[in-house]
């Protein structure tokens, strides 16, 4: 029995994880500390952890599954990494917060910009919540405006103004916002469907004196993955400049996982390729690799912008332990580590996970379409998203959710860890060797049946 499990309380034994969450629900609300984590959408007792390596995770009963969670994105090299390890132990021994400013985030606001150019000033902060409220506060700060345009199905953390129609936790929820937020707040807040610039310039045409900031996910994964159609990205660019307000593009999940300079690299690259300028948002925000594992998310942009932050602009934000030189050592050694090597073995995981799934659930006849954003991919099930694939989030609701409940299940039993919804996206790591993969391989056809059979 390992010494996690035993710090745990618990015996090692299958009722184990239902102990934990009984235990857990007299202590914390829901028993979980964030919403998704209590399996509310596919049903059944969440599995706590105890440990994790590689490409593997274990629960408090002593079961080890191949992980397709991977912390929910930051474990890009994998669980535990044992040169991050060593360098977030190092850092831990020359003492775990100073609340003063350090080298190592200098190093790591550096290491930012040298991936992705356009942010010539990072401000380093704890959570992607706490980058994307600071990139809409800079925006009204910058342009004097109160509005901000946002898509229905694009999450951007749990700021106020933010959370309608935000897609992931609030969509596995069925819920249209959040009790607690003032009218007065969302009416600051204009949610257009993604995918839709004609919805954008009809929003500009009325109001856009009054909009600061248009926001977006730079590839959307908290609806299922739905990638921006051709063009999306660079029309909202080009929208914004001609109004006089900002782009922001919120890379917390595909900054740095999907490529070395995250979505805005690949998109661009790609385009440039076609004989296209490529485009630049005004902000960029990060979060998930940036830390490794660790609390760390940031955001970044043109000087112009950034240095009206306070301590040199009127636009204040602060953090007791923003740039934690622990937490930024777990990012620092993450992001240098995460070489072309990293990202090729990433994308062939991917690529070949995402084929087996289509796949599967094709041969049991299950319709469905597999959609896939660099290396961050999803299924959505229903003869909808069989015929034309998901562009938006209410075709992505619209779906047969109860089909993933049954997958999902399958796949535990056979030792693999799959997001706890279907409108989260899969991620793999360049940890997952071919024994994971396998293990993975082999648990689809059986999980496909489970899915054929489910019913409402």
């Amino acid at each position: 029995m390992s010494e996690a499990i035993e710090s745990q309380g618990l015996r090692r034994e299958p009722e184990a994880n239902h102990a934990a969450f009984l235990r857990a629900q007299g202590a914390i609300p829901g028993g979980v500390n964030s919403p998704v984590r209590a399996y509310r959408s596919v049903g059944g007792d969440p599995r706590f952890l105890a440990s994790a390596r590689g490409p593997y995770v274990t629960d408090v009963a002593g079961r080890e599954y191949a992980d397709l969670v991977c912390s929910w994105g930051p474990a890009l090299l994998g669980h535990a990494h044992p040169e991050v390890v060593a360098a977030v132990q190092e850092a831990a021994a020359r003492g775990l917060s100073f609340g003063a400013p350090t080298l190592a985030e200098v190093d790591l606001a550096e290491e930012v910009r040298r991936r992705v150019p356009p942010a010539e000033r990072v401000r380093l902060v704890s959570t992607g919540t706490e980058a994307t409220m600071t990139a809409i506060r800079l925006a009204r700060g910058v342009t004097g405006r109160p509005l901000v345009i946002k898509f229905a199905g694009c999450y951007h953390g749990h700021m106020d103004a933010l959370l309608a129609e935000a897609g992931s936790g609030v969509a596995t929820l069925a819920l249209p916002g959040s009790a607690g937020v003032t009218e007065a707040t969302a009416a600051e807040t204009l949610v257009l469907p993604y995918n839709d610039l004609a919805a954008v310039e009809a929003a500009f045409a009325q109001r856009g004196s009054e909009i600061a900031a248009v926001i977006t996910e730079a590839s959307p994964a908290n609806m299922g993955v739905v990638p921006p159609v051709e063009g999306f990205n660079e029309g909202l660019r080009r929208i914004t400049a001609r109004h006089g307000a900002l782009f922001v593009m919120d890379e917390v999940l595909t900054g740095f996982r999907v490529g070395p300079s995250g979505w805005w690299g690949l998109e661009n690259d790609a385009i440039r390729a076609a004989g296209g300028e490529g485009y630049t948002p005004d902000l960029f925000t990060f979060g998930k690799v940036i830390g490794g594992g660790m609390p760390v998310a940031a955001l970044g942009g043109p000087a112009a912008i950034m240095d009206h932050l306070a301590p040199l602009g009127p636009v204040y934000q602060a953090g007791t332990l923003s740039g934690n030189p622990v937490a930024v050592a777990s990012g620092l050694t993450t992001l240098r580590l995460a070489d072309d090597a990293v990202y090729a073995r990433v994308n062939e995981v991917a690529a070949t996970l995402s084929d087996a799934v289509g796949a599967a659930l094709s041969a049991e006849g299950v319709e469905h379409r597999v959609q896939r954003a660099g290396s961050l991919f999803s299924v959505f099930f229903g003869p909808l998203a069989a015929a034309s694939g998901v562009r938006d989030y209410a075709q992505a609701q619209a779906q047969e959710t109860f089909r993933y409940t049954a997958l999902f299940h399958s796949m535990l039993e056979s030792g693999v860890n799959l997001p706890p919804s279907v409108f989260e996206a899969w991620f793999v790591s360049a940890a997952h060797d071919d024994a994971a993969v396998d293990r993975i391989l082999e648990a689809l056809p059986a999980a496909a049946r489970a899915a054929a059979a489910a019913t409402h």
